[in-house]
């Protein structure tokens, strides 16, 4: 069976994990776990998602990512690329390091984001890396640590977890760890990594009532939701994929964007290739670079290099670009 596209646009929330070729150990001692999370790190700044959960077990991991704008198959191309190339030089080995490709599964926010944090978070629980709650706040290679405060990693994003649990830090890590308390870690969650049907319906159970009322749902088995849900994100990958193909077959090119843009932002299309940050020019670059990633699906990194700009900087002017968009005459042109 031919392999099923990635799903991933701005905003979605990815369960990620990877395994060791035939469940060797990816992790051998303490010098691979410090690379693998330096170059995440590295790779973040390179390609910007957001790090809301994660763990590092000997032979598998686990990331829960909100795809930016970086996009998630650059981040973990960057990633495991990377850390293969670095361990097997380190262990004097060769050939793949990891089991087939990362599996990606998107998530509905409201019903699993918290859930999908303390799965995570409780994994070296389960494989009894270590012992209890107290020790788990001192394991360094979960995210778990940096939300209670004992391990510091700035790229990792703690409020928007630590934020559902109250507005007061103190307050909101006891509530979180008590929330992480109450998950049982001697339970797998088939609902949670399981597949199909299944997994998009929210459980067997859920699965059994539809098959005997006859009520049915959309369902993908890259995604975890209720079919509302799968329905939405399916339309919204459509939809991009729908536009850029559009584009591309009219023969649009990234030239054309920019002459358009420059035109109506009454600049030199030249300025748009330099550096430079007068506001008419830095708005006209942000919109090209949206218009560039978001509409002919070329990437930040690319788009960075064209306009002469750092690959964090144009990350954020596409944020920007996307702000004002629509109040440019130019979306009734590429829409």
């Amino acid at each position: 069976m031919p392999r099923q596209a990635r799903i991933d646009a701005p905003g979605l929330l990815h369960h990620i994990t990877a395994r060791g070729i035939e469940r060797r150990f990816i992790f051998q001692d303490e010098t691979d776990y410090r690379d693998f999370v330096n170059r995440l790190e590295t790779s973040l700044r390179k390609s910007p998602n957001q790090i809301l959960a994660w763990a590092l077990m000997p032979n598998h991991f686990h990331l829960l990512v909100r795809s930016g704008f970086g996009g998630v198959p650059d981040l973990m191309r960057r990633l495991m690329t990377g850390y293969a190339v670095a361990f097997n030089h380190r262990h004097k080995r060769s050939g793949h390091l990891f089991q087939n490709r990362y599996r990606s599964v998107v998530c509905e926010e409201e019903s699993y984001l918290l859930e999908l944090v303390r799965y995570i978070h409780l994994n070296p629980m389960r494989a009894r890396l270590v012992s209890s709650l107290d020790l788990l706040r001192k394991y360094p290679w979960t995210g778990h640590a940096v939300l209670v405060g004992t391990v510091k990693h700035p790229w990792q994003e703690t409020g928007e977890v630590l934020g559902r649990f109250g507005k007061d830090l103190s307050s909101a890590r006891q509530r979180y760890e008590q929330f992480l308390s109450e998950g049982r870690v001697d339970k797998r969650r088939p609902d949670l990594v399981g597949g199909g049907l299944i997994r998009s319906l929210g459980g067997r159970q859920a699965t059994l009532l539809a098959r005997r009322t006859g009520k049915r749902q959309l369902y993908d088995e890259r995604i975890l939701g209720a079919g509302d849900f799968v329905e939405m994100v399916l339309r919204k990958v459509e939809k991009m994929e729908e536009r850029q193909r559009r584009l591309l077959k009219e023969g649009i090119t990234i030239q054309d964007m920019a002459r358009k843009i420059a035109g109506d932002f009454g600049v030199d299309e030249k300025t748009l290739y330099m550096k430079g940050r007068p506001d008419a020019v830095s708005r006209a670059k942000a919109l090209l670079i949206h218009a560039g990633v978001d509409y002919l699906g070329i990437s930040t990194q690319a788009m960075a290099e064209l306009t002469k700009m750092s690959g964090p900087a144009a990350s954020k002017a596409r944020r920007r670009g996307q702000g004002f968009w629509d109040e440019n005459r130019l979306r009734k042109l590429f829409s």
